[in-house]
């Protein structure tokens, strides 16, 4: 490490400044390991506060401004260490030359410390310092925690040293604890983390790889850490790992946004069986990283609370304007609060201007004392009247299936949609909130978006629609130049190679799916040219959800059995098993349950109603008797709408079992357990097919076909690699038995195995948009096909039939969701009826 030879210190702090006590009390904890880092560097207590005495030295006696480029590495830690012992102001930064370059143009800091070529740099600007500085002064972070904007919070040495005690109490971290740097150090999450173990004497481990790596898994698993530590985003990594063994983890904690209540449930359910606890955790940069946690024990029957405040901390709730009964703005106060905020160097002299930090959340307090958010005053927008909240919109989409990003002004209303036509998404979401079409505009995104510490970047969806910002031309080669901050990136570099880390992981994952769709799970070794040749083979295809994708297939199926000549039998068998696998993934365990099971059976039932009483009406092969959709008792040899008829009864059975609480709490308890009690029901009534007719024959009736629907259920609730496995294992027992026919069986087995196996495939874009619209109106396509097969299968040959009757179904299906649209339109026009805004009288 290189630095000034012209400044003498003394370890200490500067006179007359506080100090952060767990840095000054370093050396109290002797030998107990410090700091472990991947590449074998290990340090105690005692040679870590040597080093760090050693920069207090190195930065003199007078105080000054300090920005850190918070890396991964030991330098980084022990430089800024060794800036707060000697009482010297902290700036904190992405260690991006970009925002660098940035922070050092807005406050113009005293000393910058920064990777330079293969070693550290600490290198004085000026002698002394240029800046009046608060003596509480102790740290600076910016208010994202990922840009080189200029405004930043203040934070005092008594709020970084309350934070690290409040956590360090609640988590009850111990000085055996080892806890691995996940998150980066200029993030407030990433930095409680170092400050709470610090100040219990336990040892930060510096993997130097992220997560994803198996090296990271090798380095946790020979220093036994103890805990894991990630944003949502970490999450979805974890899951799609499989969560790698770690026999020595006692806790993992996740904050940095809010994880959806079922992914905490679970998650929480893991632990319990693996014998580690859950923290969610809600905090801000402004409260020094931390305000309100919850009970590990809670984490199962409250899993969509932010809990209670932390020790120390106190919550009120304060009026805000539009808020519904019992929600207010969540204030908070505590000896963790921030100063106030700083916009220009001149800010660095002020003292405390915050007693009570506005945290901008609306949230209410439940009965039982915990306190849950219900969105962000700043995440509502007013368009014609109408207040709406984008939290709730990014829920209501959830909850029909779309991955989607609300936000906007009160001048429009953008979604960035993952997976899907944004324009359809967009233009439904106008109908549901009552707003004219040209109001909610759509961008189609390949991925989510993340920030460098792991959040979603919803700016990113504003900067894609009016195609600004810093995007660069959408090639590999710009994504790299863009998250390395380099002018030019040579074709034989590999993100290792340029000094990836953790840091900058997921910008760059983020960034090579969107261009690439499905990145290789070794890119980080791959070159940028073999990266460039991937995007050039992948640019033509998109990918697709397996269950999408088996849906079209499904009912092309159904079109080819009924036609023939050959029939290939099991198509409708394998839309029952993803009706059960739709049904578990977006129907919760909660009150709401039975309304929403009647819900989708109405959106089944009416269409096939209406469809049917035409067909009376004008042909002999449909009766009145038909409208009943019971023909499994009214007239058991008309099958034809077996499968249509067989799932609205299930879906009621089901609305009704679900309406009873003790149920809905069992299957929030156990999901995977009680999904497979289902199925073993459904096995059950398997044999019990009643008198002989075409519904048993079939197998059709809804006793008898059941035991799909559940284990598509069953199916979906495999949420880990060993229950996935063994569903699959079940398959070739549990699927022959229910069919004399091997085709039906080959079929359901095959589609169980890949909703099991595969995510998503890769389609070309025409047919990945052929096979979403074929999925999408599976249901009109079941209803009209017999209409299409009575006017030409005696005319035409078997395949144009087969088109002829995706034409009509698809067709029809257009039709209906036109004529929806126009009367919701009109409706909504006249008489504001949105799904999640309301308008507010008085208003223009």
């Amino acid at each position: 490490m290189s630095g000034p030879d012209d400044v003498i210190g003394t370890g200490t702090a500067v006179r007359g400044t506080d100090t952060v006590g767990f840095v000054r009390d370093l050396r109290t904890h002797g030998d107990r390991t410090a700091v472990l880092a991947a590449d074998g560097t290990a340090l105690d207590y005692r040679e870590l506060a040597d080093r760090v005495d050693d920069v207090a030295d190195r930065l003199g006696p007078e105080r000054r401004l300090v920005l850190v480029a918070a890396g991964a590495g030991v330098d980084p830690l022990v430089t800024y260490l060794g800036a707060v012992r000697g009482g010297h102001p902290v700036l904190l930064s992405s260690p991006a030359p970009d925002r660098l370059a940035a922070l050092t143009a807005a406050y113009d800091p005293d000393v910058v410390a920064a990777p330079q070529g293969s070693g550290w740099d600490l290198s004085p600007r000026r002698p002394g310092s240029a800046h009046e500085l608060h003596p509480e002064l102790a740290l600076l972070l910016t208010t994202s925690g990922s840009t080189g904007s200029p405004k930043l919070v203040r934070l005092p040495a008594s709020a970084v040293q309350a934070n690290a005690e409040s956590i360090a109490d609640y988590l009850d971290v111990r000085e055996t604890d080892r806890a691995p740097a996940m998150l980066p150090l200029h993030y407030c999450y990433g930095l409680s983390v170092l400050h709470s173990n610090l100040l219990r004497g336990a040892a930060l481990v510096l993997p130097g790889t992220p997560v994803t790596e198996p090296a990271f898994w090798d380095t946790a698993r020979a220093y036994g850490v103890t805990s894991l530590h990630g944003v949502p985003h970490t999450f979805d990594q974890l899951d799609a790992l499989g969560w790698p063994p770690l026999p020595s983890l006692r806790y993992v904690t996740q904050a940095g946004g809010r994880l959806d209540p079922e992914r905490v449930r679970t998650v929480a359910r893991r632990g319990r069986a693996e014998g580690w606890r859950l923290f969610v955790m809600y905090g801000q940069t402004e409260a020094t990283a931390r305000m309100a946690y919850l009970p590990p024990d809670l984490a199962e029957s409250r899993p969509e609370a932010i809990g209670v405040p932390i020790p120390g901390g106190d919550f009120e709730l304060a009026p805000a304007d539009g808020a519904g009964p019992g929600l207010g703005e969540l204030i908070y106060r505590g000896p963790n609060v921030m100063f106030g905020y700083a916009r220009e160097p001149a800010d660095l002299a002020r003292g405390r201007e915050v007693e009570a930090l506005a945290t901008g959340d609306l949230a209410r307090r439940g009965p039982d004392g915990l306190y849950e958010l219900a969105g962000r005053l700043s995440r509502f927008v007013k368009l014609f009247g109408v207040r709406i909240d984008l939290d709730d919109v990014e829920r209501t989409l959830a909850a029909r299936g779309v991955t989607a990003l609300a936000t906007g002004d009160d001048s429009r209303l953008l979604l960035g949609v993952v997976g899907a036509d944004a324009g359809p998404v967009a233009a439904d979401t106008a109908v549901r909130l009552g707003l004219p079409p040209d109001a909610v505009h759509g961008v189609a995104l390949d991925a989510l978006p993340y920030t460098d510490t792991g959040k979603v970047d919803r700016p990113a969806v504003q900067r894609l629609a009016g195609h600004t910002g810093d995007q660069g031309d959408g090639s590999v080669r710009a994504a790299f130049a863009r998250v390395f901050g380099l002018a030019d990136v040579p074709g034989d570099a590999t993100f290792r190679d340029l000094g990836g880390d953790s840091l900058r992981y997921v910008q760059m994952s983020t960034a090579l799916t969107e261009i690439l769709g499905d990145p290789p799970a070794d890119w980080p070794g791959r070159t940028v040219a073999e990266l460039e040749g991937a995007a050039r083979r992948r640019r033509k295809v998109r990918p697709v959800e397996t269950p999408v994708l088996l849906r079209a297939v499904g009912i092309v199926l159904v079109l080819v059995a009924h036609v023939g000549p050959v029939a290939v039998l099991g198509g409708a068998h394998l839309l029952l098993a993803l009706a059960g696998w739709s049904f578990a993934r977006f129907t919760p365990a909660t009150g709401v349950v039975s309304r929403r099971l009647l819900g989708t059976a109405l959106r089944i039932a009416v269409p096939t109603v209406l469809w049917l009483s035409w067909r009376a009406a004008v042909e002999d092969d449909v009766g009145l008797h038909n409208l009943l959709l019971a023909n499994v008792v009214v007239d058991p040899e008309l099958t034809g709408y077996w499968f249509v008829e067989s799932l609205l009864q299930i879906l009621l059975v089901l609305a009704a079992v679900f309406a009873l609480p003790p149920v809905r709490r069992a299957e929030r308890r156990v999901p995977f357990g009680f999904a497979a009690g289902a199925l073993v029901a459904g096995l059950l009534m398997r044999p019990w097919a009643g008198p002989v007719n075409g519904f048993t024959v079939g197998p059709f009736a809804p006793q008898q076909v059941f035991w799909i629907f559940t284990l598509g259920w069953l199916a979906q609730r495999a949420d880990t690699p060993g229950r996935r496995l063994a569903v699959l294992g079940l398959l070739p027992f549990v699927v022959p038995g229910g069919f004399s026919d091997p085709t039906r069986t080959a079929v359901l087995v095959l589609g169980v195995a890949l909703i099991l196996g595969v995510d998503r495939m890769l389609l070309p874009h025409a047919l990945a948009k052929l096979t979403a619209l074929v999925a999408g109106a599976s249901l009109t396509i079941y209803l009209t096909h017999y209409a299409v097969l009575a006017a030409l299968h005696a005319h035409l040959p078997g395949p144009v039939v087969v088109l002829a009757c995706l034409v009509v179904g698809v067709g029809a299906w257009l039709a209906c969701r036109l004529a929806l649209r126009a009367r919701e339109w009109f409706v909504g026009s006249g008489a504001s009826q949105p799904l999640t805004g309301r308008r507010r009288q008085g208003t223009p």
